[in-house]
């Protein structure tokens, strides 16, 4: 894990060749002024920003750690604005910045627990009071497959149950909903929705999402 746990190193490699899958509820997004100022934080190669920006969005930007993911965005989508996180999860904005930010699969790409309390800190930062916040995330997963990886990792490794490494090395955590919902403390979570994903490697998981709104 490099200094701001963010695997810089998977992401500019394999992971830079990954598609991602989460998908959009526009529902929850209809009701939002088409200029509203939209960040999609680790945007990835921008699939959702392109996806929202199709959808009339003229204000949508996306930040990521990785320059390699960040660079196939620029070329796939040069009309959108991308830019490297230096110092994650710090961002270059000013506070209330935005009216809304997206976490999509994020928060499973950061294991410990200071990290993503400190990333979810900075989102409050730069988010509006009354803004919105939508997440997409994979919940513990109930299957044999992903028990026994949970429970080979936490022996191996001392890391709470739900922390494990994919085949081609990342690290992920996939969270108990009552952890995803702490972390949403400062917030009202207004929508939940459970649905099937399939993971950057073709597994079939059990994802969520909520939508909330900063007090």
């Amino acid at each position: 894990m490099d200094e701001h746990g963010t695997q810089v190193a998977y992401w500019d490699g394999v992971g830079a060749t990954k598609t991602f899958t989460h998908p959009v509820n526009h529902a929850w997004l209809a009701e939002l002024n088409r200029d509203a100022r939209i960040l999609d934080y680790g945007c990835g190669y921008g699939r959702v920003m392109a996806e929202l920006s199709e959808h009339g969005f003229t204000d949508v930007r996306g930040v990521d750690p990785s320059p390699a993911l960040i660079d196939r965005g620029r070329r796939s989508r040069p009309d959108l604005r991308f830019d490297v996180m230096e110092r994650p999860p710090a961002l270059a904005y000013e506070a209330a910045s935005f009216d809304v930010i997206l976490l999509f699969a994020v928060l499973t790409c950061v294991p410990e627990d200071d990290a993503r309390r400190a990333l979810i800190d900075e989102v409050v930062r730069v988010l509006r009071p009354g803004g919105l916040l939508y997440v997409s995330d994979v919940p513990l997963q109930d299957d044999e497959r992903s028990r026994d990886r949970y429970e080979a990792h936490a022996a191996r490794s001392g890391t709470p149950y739900g922390v494990f490494a994919t085949d081609d090395g990342a690290a992920c955590r996939h969270h108990e909903r009552s952890n995803l919902r702490a972390l949403l403390s400062g917030f009202d979570v207004l929508q939940e929705r459970e649905f099937d994903v399939a993971s950057m490697n073709g597994h079939q998981s059990r994802a969520v999402q909520l939508l909330a709104r900063r007090r």
